[in-house]
């Protein structure tokens, strides 16, 4: 079942835990994923979008022995 809830930017930085301004800089910087929906001009993401971006930070990536 997919997560079809729309997170902001406090969402985001809560789940990885930083300061919303940080996820906005990841934006700015192209590190995060493109918008799934503009809403009045705010950007959101699907749960599962910014799952599966989080999976592929270089900080949550599987560690080999």
């Amino acid at each position: 079942m997919t997560d079809r809830s729309l997170w902001s930017y406090k969402d985001i930085a809560a789940h990885i835990r930083v300061q919303p301004d940080t996820v906005r800089s990841y934006r700015k910087h192209g590190l995060l994923p493109p918008p799934d929906q503009v809403t009045s001009g705010k950007p959101y993401w699907y749960a599962d979008t910014i799952r599966v971006w989080v999976a592929g930070r270089p900080g949550n990536r599987a560690r080999r022995d």
